[in-house]
């Protein structure tokens, strides 16, 4: 079945790509807009810069009198928060058909995760080491989006973070450059598709340019610090792959880097991204971030702010206006020159020209394709698909799972039956009434014989300023009129009654996600006494964590025979939970950012360096804590399995890698247990001794391969020399000659090693 409901979902795809082809970059595109520019006033350009919102309500559709004015007099050329093939038709028709040059307008959203089949978070998909499965999900993200009405959407997310108090954690890939830069490059070609213009595709537009995951204390907005050695190796690489996949637009970010906020930065928009990487699209600033290089202390008015941001690269103001109020005045001033204007206008038409928008302004809102696609049974197989492959498993303590389909499991915490948080953040279109929640996944996974008793226990918070605080920005969450030692008698009364407990606990989904830090990142108080009681009654307990960000799980790892990471999966999270606590899915999730021990070892990150005083417990005077060890408790790239697996030392063709060559690091991979399954085979490399500092390990390969019980295969990774470069003391990007090491294995802490000369 998988394979035909794939099959289906490709030629629905293919069918409605043919039926409104795009032109593309035809040679018709540059006389066109040539024509069309030649006819355009300064402030008709200045339009095509300034994006508003639509501010979609909850209960439907509506924009404010003002920018519905601007929209009718060809002053605004984007419009995000506005979708529905009805809605978009709406505002187009102003643009079209009210206006004297008939430009069509760019509707955009923030599908992060998917559009209305909400896939896992994208910190949860990363888990799943799958570039093809994450791709494919922006890919059906991008025909649900485009069918919905919409030409671009926010993402992807690229931002490398080793901080999880930083709420924003859960939009990236994690804490590695190397695999961030892969998965950046897999979500862009999801999003557009194999060509510009196809009406199941949106525009990407690859964000937070730059280093917005490093913020001083996990704060959101905060200031970045960092040398130019360090953005370029860990911050810079997954933006450049973005760059590089032909992504369409860019969005700088809130931070300053040394003093400069991004949005108003040669350095970044001009030097680097134009210059070195040779973008072609366009740059569109964050939501007010043009008018917040005033409150930063960068700008002393709204003039000088939208000067400063376009002069620096930023083509697109959203929402603050000031590019609308000021750049035609500037124009005449002296102060920026109309050829810039000109520049960023074009690279906006083109972008609208590729889309089809000049040939057909209303291509993307049909409400016969939306009926068709959003929400179609292939596309919930692949959410069900892509999220038991983002599980991870991190303690299995005799057995305890997978579940037998028989007797009687008790299903408790506040998560359990809630289809709204476990959508996670930034869920957008996505609807909690669609949602398939735990308890309906078990009882639909586990079969007749199996009894699902269920019992809230508590609240999914306890701290009233918190939870009043999250309902004010939408949140949806309820509290039970029991009371709370009453629910807490139901959930023992529960647990005694069964043969095994299943724990369904975390945070709301906005207690991760923007303007979402946190100091203490560690499960609610009163969930984790609920845990302990629950452990105490003797039976064996499962613990399900939902969340959006790496926890402190020390307790919980201790006390719970089982531990599974869920993160928010979305549409389809019960099902997939269900497939893999029952053992219909073996689960092969990974880490893609480290689980710390305590928040004290903040920001961790396998990517360390030894410093001249490495670590060595019996010796005082070296790089260690007293209370606590430099290890995570769950490091980058673990995950269990309900099998095991074996991996040899790694065997190298040479023991010389030489310039311009490429070797092979050979590696037999068993599947030693007793059930088949998958697992995730990871290639690191060290460079021993180099004029600048490497860290002890550096991913350069990994392989995920399914083997039956008792099966071995060899696994082949390629190294060359490009595996092997970073920026010297010179800020050259080259490879020196030395030793270097070779790891393989199944996490970043547990490797077999071998050496090599360059």
């Amino acid at each position: 079945m998988r394979g035909l409901s794939g099959l289906v979902l490709g030629l629905v795809m293919g069918v409605a790509a043919r039926a409104a082809a795009a032109p593309g970059d035809s040679p018709k595109m540059k006389p066109f807009i040539d024509q069309l520019m030649a006819k355009m006033t300064l402030q008709e350009k200045v339009g095509q810069l300034v994006q508003y919102s639509a501010d979609m309500a909850v209960t439907g559709a509506t924009i404010r009198a003002d920018y519905q004015n601007e929209i009718e007099k060809g002053q605004v050329g984007s419009i995000f928060n506005a979708y529905t093939p009805a809605f978009t038709r709406q505002l187009q028709r102003l643009a079209v058909e009210k206006t004297r040059l008939k430009i069509p307008l760019l509707f955009a959203y923030d599908v992060i995760h998917g559009h209305k089949t909400i896939f896992p978070i994208p910190l949860g998909e990363s888990a799943s080491w799958d570039l093809s499965l994450m791709e494919k999900s922006a890919r059906i993200a991008a025909a649900e989006a485009s069918a919905d009405g919409l030409h671009w959407t926010f993402a992807p997310m690229v931002d490398i973070a080793r901080d999880p108090r930083w709420g924003r954690v859960s939009e990236g890939a994690g804490e590695d450059p190397w695999l961030g830069s892969k998965i950046a490059a897999a979500r862009v070609r999801g999003f557009q598709g194999d060509r510009p213009g196809r009406t199941d595709s949106v525009l990407a537009c690859v964000k937070h340019y730059a280093a917005y995951g490093a913020a001083r204390g996990g704060r959101d907005y905060n200031i970045v610090s960092m040398g130019e050695r360090e953005l370029r190796e860990d911050y810079l690489p997954p933006f450049r792959a973005a760059v590089e996949a032909g992504v369409a637009t860019l969005m700088p970010s809130f931070n300053e880097i040394n003093g400069i906020p991004a949005t108003a930065d040669p350095m970044l928009l001009q030097k680097i991204l134009r210059e070195e990487w040779k973008f072609q699209g366009f740059a569109v600033s964050d939501y007010t971030a043009v008018e917040e290089l005033i409150p930063a202390g960068f700008a002393a008015d709204g003039a000088e702010a939208a000067r400063l941001a376009f002069r620096a690269g930023t083509d697109m103001d959203m929402q603050s206006g000031l590019y609308q109020k000021n750049l035609p005045n500037l124009v005449r001033q002296g102060k920026v020159p109309m050829a810039e204007v000109d520049r960023s206008v074009r690279r906006i038409l083109e972008a609208k020209y590729r889309l089809g928008l000049f040939q057909d302004p209303y291509r993307f809102s049909n409400e016969d394709r939306a009926k068709g696609v959003i929400l179609s049974p292939p596309h919930q197989e692949h959410a069900r698909e892509i999220s038991r492959r983002s599980i991870v498993l991190l303690k299995n303590a005799n057995s305890v799972l997978p579940l037998k389909k028989q007797g009687t499991i008790a299903v408790i915490g506040p998560l359990a039956d809630d289809g709204l948080n476990i959508l996670g953040n930034w869920s957008a279109a996505g609807r909690g009434t669609k949602t398939v929640t735990l308890l309906e996944g078990l009882r639909q996974v586990g079969g007749e014989n199996v009894r699902i008793v269920h019992a809230r226990g508590v609240d999914l918070l306890d701290d009233e300023v918190l939870h009043q605080t999250l309902n004010e920005h939408g949140a949806g969450l309820t509290k039970d009129p029991r009371g709370a030692e009453e629910m807490r008698r139901e959930a023992l009364r529960v647990a005694r009654g069964a043969d095994v407990v299943v724990m369904a606990l975390g945070e709301a989904e906005s207690m991760s996600g923007e303007a979402a830090s946190r100091t203490v990142i560690r499960l609610p108080a009163h969930q984790q006494a609920l845990l302990r009681d629950v452990k105490a009654t003797g039976k064996p307990v499962v613990v399900l964590l939902f969340n959006g960000r790496p926890l402190v799980l020390g307790m919980e790892n201790e006390v719970a025979d089982a531990l599974v990471e869920t993160w928010f999966l979305g549409t389809q999270a019960g099902n997939a939970i269900a497939d893999v606590l029952f053992g219909d899915y073996n689960p092969s999730g990974k880490l893609t950012i480290s689980f710390p021990y305590n928040e004290g070892q903040i920001p961790v990150s396998y990517l360390d360096k030894s410093t001249g005083r490495p670590m060595n417990p019996k010796v005082k005077y070296t790089t260690k804590y007293l209370d606590a060890p430099n290890e995570p408790l769950f490091p980058f790239g673990y995950g269990l399995s309900y099998t095991s697996f074996e991996i040899s030392e790694p065997r190298l063709d040479s023991e010389r890698l030489k310039a311009g060559q490429r070797f092979k690091v050979r590696v037999d991979v068993t599947n030693t247990g007793s059930r088949d399954g998958e697992e995730v085979v990871q290639l690191y490399i060290r460079d021993l001794v180099a004029t600048v500092t490497r860290p002890m390990k550096q991913l350069r390969g990994f392989r995920k391969v399914f083997l039956k019980a008792g099966e071995k295969k060899e696994l082949v990774f390629d190294l060359s020399v490009e595996d092997l470069k970073f920026y010297d003391q010179k800020m050259r990007w080259v490879a020196e000659p030395g030793t270097f090491q070779v790891m393989v294995g199944n996490s970043s802490r547990d490797v077999k090693a071998t050496e090599f000369r360059f």
